[in-house]
């Protein structure tokens, strides 16, 4: 089954010189539980591209249909709705809200979504992460592996069917990060989870089973991996 699965999808923005293409024309699908990497230089549309499959942005033209659902047929709120649902997101900076305990923050997304066992689902997770004796901790008295292993609780507390990583090291130290990426895909081989994977670490998308590269708002065919549906 397919997961994603994106159409002649494409971004412009307008500049002080007109129109900036800054994705071009993608086509691509992504399998259920698939762990994919999206690669490519500074400014090529990596987190663009994340952002338009999450439903956190608009697109020029084209469609992303996710797990049947036709993404942009969803207005604002409902695209909203499907997020809380479906989708984890992982940040490199973290975004956690300081104003609230690591527990808290944890528990948010399960509050928001109606669960009755938030509290505990949240312990749970944090525990399972080796901070069941930070529940209580703000995010500023977290060091930022600690930080991220918070992060990563909340993108799975919900069980979602897709997890979305946005640099997720790209903030700490290579020892702290290795350890972070190693229980990112713990969690997601747990879950069974679709993650994509947005990263400039050729080491951390060699972990992913496919890799997507873009170039220029392109995308590039990788010949040392199974063969991704690119149309001309």
């Amino acid at each position: 089954m397919d997961a994603i699965i994106v159409e002649h999808l494409g971004k412009r923005v307008r500049d002080a010189d007109g129109w900036l293409t800054i994705l071009d024309d993608l086509s691509f699908t992504v399998a259920a539980g698939e762990t994919v990497a999206i690669t490519g230089a500074s400014g090529s549309g990596k987190s663009t591209l994340l952002g338009l499959l999450a439903g956190l942005d608009l697109p020029s033209e084209g469609s992303v249909t996710v797990f049947g659902q036709s993404l942009f047929a969803l207005d604002e709120d409902g695209r909203a709705a499907w997020r809380a649902r479906h989708l984890g997101f992982v940040f490199q900076s973290f975004q956690l809200l300081p104003q609230m305990t690591a527990l808290e923050n944890v528990m948010l997304p399960l509050e928001l979504a109606g669960e009755r066992r938030a509290a505990a689902r949240a312990r749970e997770l944090l525990e399972r992460v080796g901070l069941g004796d930070r529940l209580g901790h703000y995010p500023k008295t977290l060091s930022g592996g600690e930080q991220q292993r918070v992060a990563l609780a909340r993108a799975f507390a919900p069980d979602p069917k897709l997890l979305f990583a946005d640099e997720p090291t790209g903030s700490l130290d290579a020892a702290t990060g290795a350890r972070v990426i190693d229980l990112l895909f713990e969690l997601n081989r747990e879950a069974g989870a679709t993650l994509l994977l947005v990263t400039h670490d050729p080491e951390l998308a060699a972990r992913c089973a496919r890799r997507l590269t873009l170039q220029a708002g392109r995308l590039l065919e990788h010949p040392d991996r199974p063969a991704l549906s690119v149309s001309a």
